[in-house]
C-alpha cells in the first residue's frame, strides 16, 4: 500500500477546500424529490470491510490487484450499502444517483473527495474531481482483504473458462437472479447485486453506475467532530441533471 509523502500531504491541506462536494448530498437519501424527480431509497445488503483500507473501482475494467486503496482509512466492520435512486418515470428508467456507506450513526457536516495520495493537486481546477473510472457501467466499494480475494477468484476463472466474458458467462445470470427476486429500481437483466466472492464470507455489492460510463467523485463523509461517518458515490448531480435550465 503506497503512502502518501510529506510533500504531497502539505499541498493536499492546502487545496482541501477544492476537494468539498458542491452537491447537497444528504438530501439526496432524506428528501422525497429534487428537481421534480421523485426519490427512493435502495438498500443492496451488506458490505464487507474487513480492514478499513478501502477503494472504489469499476469490478470489471479497473479491479486489479495493483490498484491502489485511499489512503484515508474508514472504521473496519460490516455495513450496509444504500442507493439513492431517481425512481422511473415516463420518460426514463430508475437511475443510481448516489451510493452511500455509513460507518456510523452520527450525520455527515461536509464532504470531502476520497484521493488515493498520488494525485496532481497542482492540476485541480474549481468543480473539478479526480473520481474512479467505469468502462463496463458498474461499481462497487472494496476492501483491500475483498479485493485480493476478487482478483484470485477472477484469475481462477479465467483460466478455467478460457475464451470466456465474465460478465457473460459468470455474472449476467447473477444479475439475472438479483432482477427475478428484487426487480424494483432494476431492469430486466439486472442493475444490482450483493455477491458473495467464492471460498470466503465477503459481502460486494456490485451495481449499475448512474449514466453508465464515465468518471464519478467518491467523498468521505465527516462528522461535526471531523471524524468520517461515511462514504457516498455520486453518479448523478440530480440538480444539475433534471434541474430548469434557467
Amino acid at each position: 500500500m503506497m503512502k502518501p509523502t510529506a510533500e504531497w500531504l502539505k499541498s493536499f491541506k492546502e487545496i482541501r477546500e477544492k476537494l468539498t462536494c458542491p452537491a447537497p448530498i444528504n438530501n439526496y437519501f432524506t428528501m422525497p424529490e429534487i428537481a421534480g424527480k421523485k426519490l427512493d431509497l435502495l438498500d443492496f445488503g451488506i458490505v464487507s470491510i474487513p480492514t478499513g483500507v478501502i477503494l472504489v473501482r469499476d469490478p470489471l475494467c479497473y479491479l486489479d490487484c495493483e490498484e491502489e486503496p485511499y489512503f484515508t482509512e474508514v472504521p473496519p466492520g460490516e455495513f450496509h450499502a444504500v442507493a439513492c435512486v431517481v425512481s422511473e418515470d415516463d420518460s426514463d428508467c430508475s437511475r443510481y444517483a448516489a451510493v452511500r456507506v455509513q460507518f456510523t450513526k452520527k450525520e455527515a457536516v461536509t464532504f470531502e473527495e476520497a484521493l488515493i495520495g498520488n494525485e496532481n493537486l497542482s492540476e485541480l481546477e474549481d468543480d473539478e474531481y479526480y473520481g474512479f473510472n467505469v468502462d463496463a457501467g458498474l461499481a462497487c466499494i472494496c476492501d483491500i482483504a475483498v479485493r485480493d480475494a476478487f482478483c484470485e477468484f477472477y484469475d481462477d476463472w479465467s483460466e478455467s473458462n478460457p475464451g470466456k466474458n465474465i460478465y457473460d458467462d459468470y455474472f449476467a445470470a447473477i444479475f439475472a437472479k438479483s432482477y427475478a427476486e428484487n426487480p424494483k429500481h432494476q431492469r430486466e437483466g439486472g442493475d444490482w447485486i450483493n455477491w458473495i466472492v467464492p471460498g470466503t464470507i465477503y459481502h460486494l455489492p456490485i451495481f449499475q453506475t448512474g449514466f453508465g460510463d464515465g468518471t464519478y467523485p467518491v467523498y468521505f463523509g465527516y462528522d461535526a467532530d471531523g471524524k468520517i461517518c461515511q462514504l457516498v458515490i455520486q453518479f448523478i448531480d440530480i440538480d444539475l441533471a433534471y434541474g430548469d435550465e434557467d
